[in-house]
């Protein structure tokens, strides 16, 4: 038989097992069953093959099959493609089958819906998605998704995540790199030991039957636990301007030189300005707090994704002129105006959010999604939140606080943590003078000072309406039945960072009546409600990653045809986790104090203490509930 017509045979072959095993992931019913439970989708297939072609190029080619359980596995689909003037797709097609493997409808490029990457709130962007908009008639459905993709960019090299997020599970997946460019390839395999991932060469792995991961109770971020690989060129380019990038001092490097260098020209007008506002301050703390609240009230916050792929800052004397700017400008503006009066600034990159996720420290690439501005200081570095107008001067909790990020210097990038807020700073004070009539009915005047962590989740409140107010407070206290709030008064203490409610309640049947009884529950005005789910398996561990405390302190008058039947003994715990204690005193036959403390420590836990964990929090729910007897005298 002819060698030819046998290397024929052999690929029709091949092709034809192929196509078979393709059709095979298109039926939803040839789904093992460990990975069907706890998913909204299965990806069956995903094969993603990169060719560094040079520092400044790769082709991106990926063929995809998921299937989608229900509404929640749609996000799983992953058929969306960035592009711009550097990133071109050259090819793009999906097509969606019914449970059964048979083909419902076939999509080209001109079929997918082509937007703006971001959102409505910026003023200017080149970056756009193309997406498939398909609303499926039925679950489960199967779409495949092959998509070609040229980068003339290469700051942002394709990570791979063989498990995408919860319930999600993973039957096959694929990673591959060719490297032809001759610049070198770094690469971090992150949480690979706990799954089953096959390494097939120095870029090349393969992961198969990834079982779904369910969120739990207090379970860290996915991405701290979830396996992935992480890549980066050691010399690279972003949109026309080349960089090295062996370390974080190289990467910061070129971001001083390249991004930052002849941005932070100001107006000789404004540079006298300044200097004249700053004569009579001292140290460079106040320089720096009076540079703050300048930049605070000319400025606004827009998002505007201008320069080298978003990272390159406006020039200083822009955001002068036009009183806007992103996070990048603002932070550079504010950064230049420090410079004029003396004070050192540095511009730092960093992811920000409430959820604490940290630049990583041993692997530089293109990250973050954020930028603040750190001044040096002896006792400790002060961090500036720029886009916002009425931040307190230094105060980062909530959204950029306790974690690291990539400090841009002259002579490069050094990783530095931001300001942590511990127990402590993150307090809660609440006091209240009660009066409870012989009818159950209370009235009382309560004070809320909050600081640090706290202080950042009840300040703002003030800013809205007076009806938003005063829902505000029937949430919060969403316990109390027919509760009435008025006089509501907020002071907001910039200075000293502190933000305090003062507001009036009353509620017609606060105490229940049990025959010639009246039982009420002290604890009106700080209770943990919610116990934390019972898992007969825990399979994640847990994490606290703010801890606070709260003190309480209430002062209740009982009407003097009462008289107290009963009170609780005072009780304490403390452990790893934290402290709860509370008391009543008895100052006189129509006076109690009741005394409360609570502490959260902050923390990372192994999942064999959860049970003890929630074992502390049930007995924290339960005492908060705990019940004084009145009778009538």
């Amino acid at each position: 038989m002819p060698f030819k017509f046998l290397t024929t045979l052999c690929l029709m072959l091949l092709s034809s097992v192929v196509i078979a095993q393709d059709d095979d992931l298109l039926k939803s019913s040839t789904i093992p069953l460990h990975l069907y439970t706890k998913s909204n989708a299965v990806i069956r297939y995903d094969n993603v093959a990169i060719e560094v072609k040079a520092y400044n190029k790769f082709l991106y080619k990926r063929k995809r099959i998921v299937t989608v359980f229900n509404e929640e596995g749609i996000r799983y689909q992953g058929t969306v493609e960035s592009y711009d003037e550097h990133i071109k797709i050259k090819s793009l097609e999906a097509r969606v089958f019914d449970k059964n493997g048979k083909e419902i409808k076939k999509f080209k490029e001109r079929d997918f819906e082509d937007v703006s990457a971001v959102s409505g709130g910026t003023l200017y962007s080149d970056n756009r998605v193309k997406y498939l908009d398909y609303t499926p008639i039925s679950y489960p459905y199967t779409v495949l998704y092959e998509v070609e993709v040229e980068y003339n960019s290469t700051a942002f090299f394709p990570s791979w995540r063989p498990i995408e997020g919860f319930y999600a599970s993973t039957q096959n997946s694929e990673y591959n790199v060719t490297n032809n460019s001759g610049v070198e390839l770094k690469t971090k395999a992150v949480n690979f030991e706990d799954f089953d991932i096959e390494t097939l060469g120095d870029l090349h792995y393969k992961a198969k039957n990834l079982m779904a991961i369910k969120p739990e109770a207090y379970s860290p971020a996915f991405a701290t636990f979830a396996p992935v690989l992480r890549v980066a060129l050691t010399e690279f380019e972003m949109e026309g301007v080349r960089g090295i990038n062996n370390n974080w001092e190289d990467f910061g490097k070129w971001m001083y030189d390249k991004l930052l260098t002849g941005t932070e020209s100001l107006p000789e007008e404004i540079k006298i300005e300044i200097k004249d506002l700053t004569k009579d301050a001292t140290t460079a703390v106040e320089k720096a707090k009076i540079v703050y609240n300048y930049m605070q009230e000319k400025t606004r916050y827009i998002s505007v994704q201008v320069g080298i792929g978003g990272w390159k800052p406006m020039l200083a004397e822009d955001v002068e002129r036009l009183g806007y700017a992103d996070c990048k400008g603002l932070s550079n503006y504010t950064k230049a105006l420090l410079k004029e009066v003396g004070v050192e600034a540095h511009y730092a990159v960093i992811y920000g959010g409430k959820n604490l996720t940290s630049v990583d420290k041993d692997f530089s690439a293109t990250e973050g999604n954020h930028v603040v501005l750190c001044v040096p200081n002896e006792d400790q570095d002060i961090w500036l939140e720029c886009t916002s107008q009425t931040n307190p001067f230094g105060f980062i909790a909530s959204f950029t606080d306790d974690r690291d990020a990539l400090l841009i210097t002259p002579e490069g990038g050094k990783i530095v943590h931001t300001t942590t807020y511990g127990e402590e700073d993150n307090l809660q004070r609440t006091k209240a003078n009660v009066t409870l009539s012989a009818t159950g009915e209370i009235n009382g005047d309560v004070t809320i000072k909050t600081y640090g962590y706290q202080y950042a989740l009840h300040e703002g409140v003030q800013n809205q309406p007076l009806r938003d107010q005063e829902l505000y407070f029937k949430e919060y206290w969403s316990h109390i039945n027919n509760l009435s709030v008025k006089n509501i008064e907020f002071i907001n203490d910039k200075e000293n960072i502190v933000f305090t409610e003062k507001v009036d309640v009353s509620s017609s049947n606060f105490a229940t009546k049990s025959g010639k009884r009246l039982l009420f529950q002290p604890n009106a005005f700080n209770r943990v409600e919610g116990i934390p789910t019972r898992y007969e398996n825990r399979t994640l561990d847990f994490q606290i990653e703010r801890g606070y405390k709260d003190v309480d302190e209430f002062v209740i008058k009982i009407d003097a045809g009462l008289k107290v039947e009963a009170m609780p003994k005072p009780f304490e715990i403390s452990n790893k986790f934290g402290v709860y204690k509370f008391s009543i005193e008895k100052r006189s036959d129509h006076e109690l104090v009741y005394k409360r403390t609570q502490i959260l420590n902050k923390g990372y836990y192994p999942k064999e203490d959860y049970n003890d964990f929630r074992a502390f929090m049930s007995a924290i729910v339960k005492h908060d509930k705990t019940k004084v007897v009145l009778t009538s005298n």
